[in-house]
């Protein structure tokens, strides 16, 4: 076997670049499914990421919206700190948040711009910051009692990220629709383009800003044990309908868990995915009908060459794997370099994904998908090269002499 290899990379040498325009199609197809693979994976952990609620017992409930906005903006029939009251009393519930959203206009070193703040009730401060899973990095958190302050996410204290040209430090006061509000606190990172540039105030603050009532956007809710989380979203559902006078299958509001959102995610990119990498599989194709082409005319032009392996003892098995192993290596370097080519394009663009949403995932790279895309790679190769390889072992050793 070692020889076959070594036979077949001499000649592989030998047709130089007629071997580089053959392998052009594996390495094309081979990149593309490697650099989409490490691509969507990373997309995958960038978005998952995004959600920032490591609490996997926790339900968020909203009004179903009839335009675009943030949650429960534009909606007909908006969610009330009532249902929150109501949803509380539930067994299975252990503890209730109710938030507000809203998009104001945030000016600071006379920059301004247009930023999400989020409410807290001030009954429920703990719950609030157990369900979004809240911790400063500087400063301290919101208690009762806190009047004209506010926390800012972690993207706030970076000038490139703010929009403000200028770092925010704890004690800056900053104007949030022409009122002056201070800054206790700096959130830790979440590595969420959401919750690091979010502004958390109470709720009787925003009320001075926008007029609120009674409604809310967000109801945040945390269950007694996970175990629980499919009874508690079926019972939720059930309190809400009989609230709202709606039948089942016609619900104006949405109970959502984490495991239902990302798996409804991660279902959308893994079928983009699949259709992407379906479509780069041509390219393998295009090269293996190459390799046949390459192959077959290499039989032809060493005619003599098989002549005289079988005039001094070659067998039909051993010129049919000299082809065979040969077609294959074609492959395998054409893997090798796309291989290489893919991950490299993956590892960069993965970075890229996390810049553009302000993730903090570590790319990956996958040593199993680069064995088996190798070896697939080979196999394809090998395969293309059957038929040729079966052409050339049928070879009459005198009429190739002669020819």
């Amino acid at each position: 076997m070692v020889n076959y290899f070594s036979y077949a990379f001499k000649n592989l040498r030998k047709r130089g670049l007629r071997s580089w325009l053959t392998l052009l199609g594996i390495f094309i197809g081979i990149m593309a499914v490697i650099s989409l693979i490490t691509l969507g994976s990373g997309l995958k952990a960038a978005v998952n990421s995004q959600f920032g609620v490591s609490s996997t017992q926790a339900i968020t409930i909203q009004a179903g919206g009839v335009g675009f906005g943030m949650p429960g903006s534009a909606v007909v029939n908006p969610l009330t700190k009532q249902d929150a009251e109501a949803i509380g009393r539930l067994g299975v519930v252990e503890l209730v948040t109710s938030r507000n959203l809203e998009s104001l206009l945030i000016e600071y070193n006379d920059k301004v711009i247009v930023g999400s703040i989020i409410s807290m009730d001030k009954d429920s401060t703990d719950g609030m910051y157990e369900t979004m899973d809240l911790e400063v990095e500087s400063g301290r958190l919101l208690k009762p009692g806190d009047t004209g302050k506010i926390i800012v996410g972690s993207n706030y204290a970076d000038e490139t990220k703010n929009g403000f040209e200028k770092e925010i430090v704890v004690g800056k006061k900053i104007l949030i629709e022409g009122e002056k509000f201070t800054i206790i606190g700096i959130m830790e990172s979440k590595g969420s383009f959401l919750l690091d540039n979010i502004i958390l105030m109470y709720d009787y603050d925003l009320e001075e800003l926008v007029e609120l009532g009674g409604d809310v956007d967000i109801i945040g809710v945390k269950v007694k044990r996970k175990d629980l989380m499919e009874k508690a979203k079926e019972d939720i559902e059930k309190l809400l309908r009989e609230r709202r006078g709606v039948k089942k299958g016609e619900e104006d509001f949405e109970v959502s868990t984490p495991d239902a959102i990302l798996d409804q995610v991660n279902s959308i990119i893994n079928s983009v995915q699949i259709f992407i990498i379906i479509i780069a599989s041509i390219s393998i194709v295009v090269g293996a009908i190459g390799i046949i082409n390459t192959m077959a005319t290499s039989v032809l032009e060493r005619r003599k060459e098989i002549g005289i392996m079988k005039a001094i003892g070659a067998k039909n098995r051993h010129i049919f794997f000299q082809f065979l192993v040969e077609s294959g290596l074609l492959g395998l370097v054409g893997g090798i370099f796309g291989v290489v080519a893919g991950t490299v394009i993956g590892y960069v663009g993965t970075l890229g994904i996390n810049s553009f949403v302000g993730a903090n995932t570590t790319p990956s790279i996958n040593v199993l998908l680069i064995f088996f895309t190798l070896l697939g790679s080979f196999l394809v190769g090998a395969i293309a090269g059957i038929i040729p390889a079966m052409r050339a072992a049928r070879q009459n050793p005198v009429e190739a002499l002669r020819g």
